[in-house]
């Protein structure tokens, strides 16, 4: 679940708060910063959880792909066209959602 201080963050990008733990019980507001409500806390969280989740598939081809010195070495050798199958194949097995 995204950190409570990534969600507060979220919703007010100047808030100054300090959070003891994953504690809702535990945040104090720093130097006059608004009091956001657990309930728009957990909403936020949610809703970057959600937005998280919806990447899998990019963080999933990220660490399949070649490293770029070794695409650039197969477009080299190989041509664009093997290159472009290279590629497809890891897009093929993580599609966009």
């Amino acid at each position: 679940m995204t950190d409570i201080i990534k969600a507060i963050l979220a919703i007010n990008p100047n808030a100054q708060v300090s959070v003891n733990a994953e504690d809702f019980e535990q945040i104090t507001w720093l130097n006059g910063t608004a009091v956001i409500s657990k309930a728009d806390i957990q909403a936020k969280q949610a809703e970057l959880q959600t937005a998280y989740d919806a990447k899998q598939y990019q963080r999933d081809r990220a660490e399949e792909y070649p490293i770029w010195q070794d695409q650039l070495d197969d477009i080299y050798h190989n041509g664009i066209d093997a290159w472009k199958a290279t590629i497809k194949a890891t897009k093929d097995k993580y599609p966009k959602p």
